[in-house]
């Protein structure tokens, strides 16, 4: 039986266009899988229609509203009852399709799985992971903004769910996981860093490093690196700038070379370009909600949604969330919890 991905057609700074083109590479690159559009049919449908119409294996979906990047999440999802990330959220909560992927406004998207979806029930508040690239291999950060006000225990989870995401999606062995903090001695943090550093330290079945700084993310310190939501996002973002800043430096340094010296750099940077690229990666996953949510830059254009949808058939195909539950047990929250969540209690 095929799997079925939903795609949030009118999310992100090139919908949907682009978003439109990504999934169609999809379909064509990955036979097993059937795609659902979600979002204004009309305007979804004019843009099939360039293409030769709507496809095997694809459908339209439609929603009456749209969340903008720029809106407050929770304000859009309680005004915005239609728009295409809550029905989408919808539709992986009625289990009508495996994996919904989104590259629209990041905290409407973890506010409406979370609000539709609901957590695992051995998870107290999901969070999102990314692969940060590094010349020593992957390097998972999480979270980098679902949670921002994380306690021990959220921040223990997430240790957990990175690792096992490393290890089943990035295919890394047996990973190193580090605390991020401002110093590598445990006493070193603000008490919410003690007190995890404490819990992380005592789970025998982790690969636990201690704490790691900023730098050694990059120095092959560890493979899984822990963070509450406000200091992942900086890091996150910090870390972009710095990496488009330093390729295009050195990018200009070649521009009044010769044009064999110039080609040559010039290809070679665009070789290190695509290794270190987000859209390498397709999109950041939701870890801990029940189901799949692959939360994508609000940048991306066709490769990225390209391999969003390719990185979401993983999660289902590795039955991600069996090996979280089975690791964590079925005690815990049966939902989400934080002030945020339960300010959207009435949205519907």
């Amino acid at each position: 039986m095929p799997m079925r991905i939903g795609v949030d057609a009118m999310g992100g700074d090139h919908a949907p266009g682009a978003i439109i083109r990504g999934s169609l590479q999809a379909l064509a690159d990955f036979d097993q899988i059937e795609l659902l559009l979600v979002g204004d049919e009309k305007v979804i449908s004019d843009h099939l229609a360039s293409s030769g119409g709507v496809p095997d294996r694809c459908q339209i979906v439609h929603a009456s509203e749209t969340v903008e990047m720029s809106e407050s999440p929770t304000d859009a999802l309680r005004r915005k009852k239609d728009s295409s990330i809550m029905v989408l959220a919808k539709l992986a909560a009625d289990q009508k399709v495996d994996a919904i992927i989104s590259a629209g406004n990041t905290g409407a998207c973890a506010a409406a799985a979370q609000l539709r979806m609901r957590s695992l029930p051995c998870i107290s508040r999901p969070g999102i992971a990314v692969a940060l690239p590094s010349f020593h291999g992957p390097v998972t950060l999480c979270d980098v903004g679902a949670n921002i006000q994380a306690r021990p225990q959220h921040l223990y989870e997430y240790a957990v769910l990175a690792t096992e995401y490393a290890k089943m999606v990035l295919g890394v062995e047996s990973p190193r996981v580090g605390l991020v903090s401002i110093g590598e001695e445990s006493l070193k943090g603000t008490d919410v860093i003690k007190k995890t550093h404490e819990l992380l330290s005592a789970d025998k079945a982790m690969r636990f490093v201690g704490n790691v700084e900023g730098r050694e993310l990059f120095q092959n310190k560890c493979d899984v690196a822990v963070s509450d939501g406000f200091v992942g996002n900086i890091l996150l973002k910090f870390i972009e700038g710095l990496s488009e800043g330093l390729f295009k430096t050195i990018s200009r340094e070649f521009q009044d070379d010769d044009e064999v010296t110039k080609k040559k750099f010039d290809d070679a940077l665009h070789r290190v370009w695509q290794r270190h690229d987000f859209s390498e990666y397709g999109g950041a996953p939701l870890l801990g909600i029940n189901g799949v949510c692959m939360i994508c830059h609000g940048r991306s254009e066709e490769r990225a949604i390209r391999n969003a949808v390719k990185a979401a058939s993983t999660f289902v195909e590795h039955r991600f969330n069996d090996a979280i539950t089975k690791r964590l047990g079925q005690t815990g929250s049966s939902g989400p919890t934080d002030a945020t969540t339960q300010s959207m209690a009435n949205i519907g």
